[in-house]
């Protein structure tokens, strides 16, 4: 792997993607830089439930057999990625950190000392922080600064937002990727990852709530004015529509999955009711008939159930009534029909599907809304140009961009991206 090359695995519940990507210059049309796919590798997940390991051995060989994958398809030794993290052992936080500006104008340093005074909340000792996302700034009272840098104060506070995981589950995560032979260079959580691929600049700033909905979690993030205001991981997905199939109808997982996909559909109504279709359940030497529009009544049961979860979430975070760009539905259990009609539904507020666009090479599978983590984490990547730790320190990860040019003045826009992302 060059310096150029980014790497990305997400580790799901359902499956296990390995990207690699390099990033291109823009070309006629495009503002932002693309991403070029170099090589991908798909495998069938093991060993997880839920988004957490539960055999070890199962998850390393599903993890070595796509990094294997990717690395025939790229045609080069992956050696550190990004990796996806979920599951509802992950849990977030706000926190304030206030300084005493010494030089009367802000720096970079300063900002530092803000943030790891807000980083100095109790978190118990098998907690680990996976994220520090600055919210905002106050100097001197004044509340609702975005760039303080340069800006002259004597009190600067921040706000930050906390995301935490249970150490031990990240530990086991960490060993699995390193038995594959690579070496975690950050983890992101599964609903920062896919908005950086499926939300735009406006519904950011709006205010939006992007929701993964995957095989064993259902992620969460709120944005407002730009940021990430609250996080949540529920430990429902995909996985339990399939699991409702199969118990109803006493069918084997595999062939209640096959049905959902073929005969599949979030609203019982939109369903003609002469629709029929056969299988055969356990026990049973024919195959019955089962009528379409009953077989998609236990769906809606259950997708409801999910986003009813998920408005009670939102409702939890205080922030319900600062969404006027509704719900970025990505994942993909987003693909299942009528999915966000009964979404819009249950919620109140405008949804829409997104999956992954604006990326070159080998795209083909791609291009839906179930890859939207693993392109993320490429995106992830080129905004932090994350490396490889050289030793224990607090900050081993190299910041994308600097507070100043190499003409010495500074460069507000490069400031603005800094403070807007994430430090790890």
């Amino acid at each position: 792997m060059d310096s150029s090359t980014i790497v990305g695995i997400d580790i799901g519940t359902t499956k296990v993607c390995t990207l690699v990507g390099r990033e291109e210059p823009p070309s006629a049309g495009v503002e932002t830089p693309q991403l070029r796919i170099l090589g991908m590798g798909v495998e069938p997940s093991q060993g997880l439930r839920k988004g957490v390991i539960v055999d070890l051995a199962a998850a390393s060989q599903a993890i070595l057999r796509s990094v294997q994958k990717a690395e025939h398809t790229a045609g080069m030794e992956i050696t550190s990625a990004l990796v996806s993290l979920a599951g509802s052992h992950v849990s977030s936080v706000n926190s304030r950190g206030v300084v005493g500006v010494t030089g009367r104008t802000i720096a970079s340093d300063d900002i530092d000392r803000a943030v790891d005074s807000a980083r100095a909340v109790a978190i118990p000792h098998n907690r680990e922080v996976i994220h520090v996302i600055q919210r905002g700034f106050t100097v001197d009272g004044q509340d609702g600064i975005r760039t303080p840098i340069g800006m002259h104060g004597y009190r600067m506070e921040v706000e930050c937002h906390i995301i935490t995981a249970a150490a031990a589950t990240v530990e086991n995560l960490r060993q699995c990727v390193a038995d594959a032979g690579v070496e975690v260079s950050q983890f992101v959580l599964n609903p920062l990852a896919s908005g950086e691929v499926v939300l735009t600049d406006t519904e950011r700033q709006m205010g939006v709530v992007v929701c993964d909905m995957g095989g064993g979690t259902t992620d969460i993030a709120i944005c407002i004015d730009g940021d990430v205001w609250h996080t949540a991981v529920l430990p429902v997905g995909g996985n339990h529509i399939t699991s409702d199939i199969a118990h109803l109808l006493r069918l084997p997982l595999s062939q209640a999955e096959e049905l959902k996909l073929q005969h599949g559909h979030a609203l019982r109504a939109e369903v003609p009711p002469e629709e029929f279709f056969n299988t055969r359940p356990f026990g049973e030497e024919n195959p019955l008939e089962i009528n379409r529009q009953e077989f998609c009544h236990i769906i809606e049961a259950r997708v409801e159930e999910i986003f009813s979860l998920v408005l009670q979430e939102i409702k939890r975070s205080g922030y319900d009534g600062l969404l006027p760009a509704g719900m970025v539905l990505t994942g993909g259990s987003s693909l299942l029909p009528g999915i966000r009609t009964l979404a819009g539904r249950v919620l109140g507020i405008p949804v829409r599907i997104a999956k992954p666009e604006n990326l070159l090479g080998l795209v083909d599978k791609l291009d839906s809304p179930a890859y939207s983590t693993s392109v993320g984490l490429l995106r992830w990547a080129q905004l932090m140009r994350v490396v490889t730790p050289q030793g224990p320190g607090p900050d081993p990860y190299r910041r994308r961009n600097s507070a100043a040019d190499e003409g010495g003045i500074v460069n507000w826009q490069k400031v603005k991206n800094f403070l807007r992302r994430l430090l790890p």
